[in-house]
């Protein structure tokens, strides 16, 4: 018998949350908790409301210090488990060697989690630089290279050769990023004046700008109606399929969920109750448990009084052949 093979959250990872708990003064808003996020994977994080999950990103993308745990970054595939380890002992934030690069992102600041580590959110609630037109905030997205290729400033005031050069990429990739997102014709609008689903897009966008290798997105599909679903669950596909981007995302709709995740970690009271492929955690009762609001016990007694009828009338053709004997 063939060993089935292992899943890419196990044996290719981009990112590894290892017993990560935060505490609020005497809440614990997230308790030990470990999950692995496969390179090139789509991967849910879901539960009730107040489960933990936004803390989980904020502990992520470096908001919040978790309490105890690590959270590590991989460039390069495979473990890496000497250079974790070493990081790990010598107190430092990461090993930007070659391109088997990792990061202890519970240690780095924000700013050099998503400058760094490649690692880029958007938020529950849209945080678009509303006066600002779409396309200008795409190109906010690219500040890092542009001031480096601005020798910090001065290349842009004189607007010197590698300056022109940088600026026109960078134009270019918002464009893409337009185009792919359904926005070139709103370029020159300001953001604010997009209608909500557009923002959301939008949104992505800016976050695709910053070339990360991990895209964060905490509940993508909130008030959007079917049609903006869908069209959200093809761009988060063409992300993952056409640039190897890992998506990690919180999301309550399970329409959205249960269609395009590779991987889903299911939270309740900031504890880990589930965690594997889509069709192995909608059938977990623990899982029907949280969402439900009973115990584990009841989901079991419903699933019993739902089988018993339909084993009635499975046996009851044979009976009836059999005269009704035993």
């Amino acid at each position: 018998m063939k060993t089935p093979p292992a899943h890419n959250w196990d044996n290719n990872v981009v990112l590894s949350v290892e017993h990560l708990t935060m505490r609020f003064g005497g809440l614990v808003a997230v308790n030990d908790l470990s999950f692995n996020v496969g390179r090139g994977d789509i991967t849910a994080l879901i539960g009730p409301n107040g489960a933990g999950k936004t803390t989980v990103f904020n502990c992520v993308t470096g908001f919040y210090k978790p309490t105890e745990g690590r959270i590590v970054m991989r460039h390069g595939e495979g473990f890496q488990s000497d250079k974790i380890e070493a990081l790990t002992r010598t107190g430092r934030q990461f090993n930007d060697d070659g391109d088997n690069r990792v990061f202890l992102l519970e240690r780095m600041p924000d700013f050099e989690i998503s400058k760094r580590a490649k690692v880029a959110r958007t938020f529950q609630n849209i945080r678009l630089f509303g006066g600002m037109t779409a396309l200008e905030n795409l190109l906010v997205a690219q500040h890092n290279p542009l001031m480096i290729a601005s020798m910090m400033t001065i290349g842009g005031i004189f607007n010197l050769p590698g300056y022109q050069k940088a600026r026109s990429e960078a134009i270019d990739f918002a464009a893409y990023w337009l185009e792919k997102t359904g926005l070139i014709e709103r370029a020159d609008d300001p953001a604010a004046d997009l209608p909500y689903g557009d923002q959301r897009r939008l949104e992505i966008a800016r976050a695709m700008c910053t070339r990360p290798h991990l895209l964060c997105l905490d509940e993508p599909a909130a008030g959007l109606n079917p049609r903006e679903s869908t069209e959200l669950n093809n761009l988060l596909q063409y992300i993952r399929k056409e640039h190897g981007t890992s998506i990690l995302l919180i999301e309550h709709d399970m329409g959205v969920v249960m269609e395009i995740s590779d991987h889903v970690v299911v939270l309740d009271y900031g504890q880990k109750i589930s965690d594997g492929s889509a069709d192995t955690v909608k059938n977990d009762p623990k899982v029907i448990s949280a969402y439900l609001g009973v115990d584990e016990d009841e989901v079991a007694a419903v699933e019993e009084e739902i089988d018993m009828p339909v084993r009635h009338a499975a046996n009851t053709p044979a009976d009836t052949d059999k005269g009704g004997q035993s």
